[in-house]
Parts: C-alpha cells; structure tokens; sequence
C-alpha cells in the first residue's frame, strides 16, 4: 500500500460519546462519502464469529453473530484478550478500508474515515485528521445516558483511550460539539469549507 491509497482522505476521530455519528450524518447530508470502521469490524465479527468462538469461547457467539456486549466486558476489562482480538480483527478492518477508500479515490474529492483510534493505532497514512471534541465531563454524561451505565463504568471506557485534550492537539482540524446539533451543524459547515 501507498500513500496514494488515502490521498483524499480524512481521518474523523474522536472519543467514545464525542458525536463522530452525528457529524459523519451531518456531513453525508453534505454529499461527502464516508467511511465507518466500527460497522466494518462489526461486519467482519460476524463474518468470523465462528473464530471468536474459538478464541473467546461459544458463550460470546449466538445464531452466527457475535454477542458484542457480552464480549466487551472481557475485552474492556482485560488486556490481553483485547491484544489478542485486536491482533485478528484490526488487518482484516484495514484490508476493507483500504478497499473502499480505492473507490472513494477515484471521486478525486475530499471523503471521510470514521477511525475511533486513529491516534492510538497509527495504523493509516493519512494526512489530515478530524477530531469531534467533547470536553470530557460532557464525554461522561453522555456515555451514561447513551448506554445507560454507571459514572464509574462510563470512565473506565473512556480510559481506554487517548485523552480527548491529547486528541485536539494533535487534530488538523476540529469540531467544538459541546453544545447543541444547532451549533454542530454550523461547525461541520464551517469545517467543509476548509476542506473544500
């Protein structure tokens, strides 16, 4: 692979509970393509549940779909069972981007790709990035309301990943949604302008 392969590309990023669905939604209705690598390794859990099984164990598996809650708690709370997934699942996840991103470049226009660990991982050459920045007591309130768990759990999430605070740092460019979708949307028609 090349850098050719992402040349038009731009890394959306964030973290857990920041908004990226709102504003991948926001800039779709835009007429920019995007792509989602959560549904992908969504896809691709499914398409292997029969692996998963084999690693983790049958109780994570029902109908050939992956219990993907079940299997989060043994992922969140454990660092090797998250390598050893993580070690399976992240080429594969990189093997399909790549593959839509080859279609997206041939537009010869700006695209998105929704990577929730774009900074952890480092595992794609793109050049511009795009985070969705939340200030994390918001981050927080939000996770608990969304998945309806304690403040305890909600932080033991989002401690899993990068410091949102690290992440605006290191962005290209960023989207203030610590407000209302009112604001959100003026932000992401600020930020197409840019990349226009």
């Amino acid at each position: 692979m090349n850098n050719e392969t992402f040349k038009y590309a731009v890394a959306l990023t964030g973290g857990i509970a920041t908004g990226k669905s709102t504003v991948c939604s926001l800039f779709k209705l835009h007429g920019f393509l995007t792509i989602d690598a959560d549904k992908i390794a969504h896809k691709l859990l499914d398409r292997h549940s029969n692996k998963i099984a084999s690693m983790f164990g049958q109780e994570y598996v029902e109908d050939g779909k992956v219990l993907r809650k079940k299997l989060g708690h043994i992922i969140f709370s454990n660092q090797k069972n998250k390598e050893k997934l993580e070690s399976f699942i992240h080429p594969l996840i990189k093997e399909e981007i790549e593959n839509e991103a080859l279609i997206f470049e041939k537009q010869g226009k700006p695209y998105l790709i929704d990577i929730p660990l774009f900074y952890e991982k480092m595992n794609y050459p793109i050049k511009k990035s795009l985070v969705v920045y939340t200030p994390k007591e918001i981050q927080i309130e939000r996770l608990m309301k969304r998945d309806n768990i304690s403040k305890e759990e909600a932080k033991l999430k989002i401690s899993n990943q990068m410091d949102i605070e690290e992440k605006k740092k290191l962005a290209d460019l960023v989207i203030d949604n610590s407000t209302n979708l009112k604001n959100l949307q003026k932000e992401v028609e600020r930020v197409i302008g840019e990349l226009i």
